[in-house]
């Protein structure tokens, strides 16, 4: 017998949907506008962050002085231009789809947690479904967005359970940092920057093929504390 979770917390952008593409139209049209060029290094070092960290990221790439940096104007930019992108629609990741279905049918509770502010996350979650989801925490409601672990703690509290019960599925070093530091066991599925190794993570390339089998293996190598039980796999066809 194997352990499941007893929740699953899903990060959104670059986990779920494959939306971190059009982030990086967004991102290299406000670096542009800014005076900066939107170099591998750059996107990267923002993939995953608060809107403030990667404001802050852009502006320093830029030379722009403390004293210049209007963050709620240039958010409210890039919000504009993801919005416009988003009403193209929203592709998927591989797997991403039968992944929720695979969780939803075992019965475990499911939460999205994104850094993404609350306003892009409600244009976000008619693609995945908002019905799937008990609860859903967005960067812009907690003290501290990902890398600090505001947002998983409020997650796994909200359910009234321990972060070692909580299965996080994360794609970027900024998440997978935040869902660490909350103490959450980790399956990380790189989507464009690559992810360290580290305890309490197990890598998958993707969330093709994922089933309940895998989904409790991922949950005891990471070291998640018991939850459900689910009998093994019969032998065979």
């Amino acid at each position: 017998m194997s352990s499941l979770p007893r929740a699953v917390l899903w990060d959104m952008d670059g986990t779920l949907l494959d939306s971190e593409k059009l982030w990086d139209v967004a991102m290299a049209d406000l670096a542009a506008k800014l005076g900066a060029t939107m170099t591998q290094e750059l996107r990267q070092s923002t993939l995953g962050n608060s809107m403030t960290n990667a404001l802050n990221r852009l502006f320093d790439a830029a030379g722009i002085a403390g004293a210049d940096r209007d963050h709620e104007r240039e958010a409210q930019w890039l919000r504009d231009r993801v919005t416009e992108l988003f009403a193209d629609g929203i592709p998927w990741r591989d797997g991403a789809r039968d992944a929720l279905e695979l969780v939803a049918g075992l019965d475990i509770p499911m939460v999205v947690v994104t850094n993404t502010d609350r306003v892009l996350t409600e244009k976000a979650l008619p693609t995945i479904g908002p019905e799937r989801f008990v609860a859903t925490f967005c960067g812009d409601e907690v003290p501290h967005g990902k890398p600090a672990p505001d947002l998983y703690l409020a997650a796994a509290a909200h359910l009234g359970l321990a972060p070692s019960q909580c299965l996080v599925v994360e794609d970027s070093p900024t998440g997978s940092a935040a869902a660490e530091a909350a103490g959450c066991p980790t399956l990380v599925v790189p989507s464009d920057a690559p992810v360290p190794a580290a305890e309490g993570r197990v890598l998958r390339e993707s969330l093709v093929g994922l089933d309940a089998q895998t989904l409790a293996e991922v949950f005891r190598l990471a070291g998640g504390a018991s939850g459900g039980e689910v009998d093994p796999a019969p032998v065979g066809d």
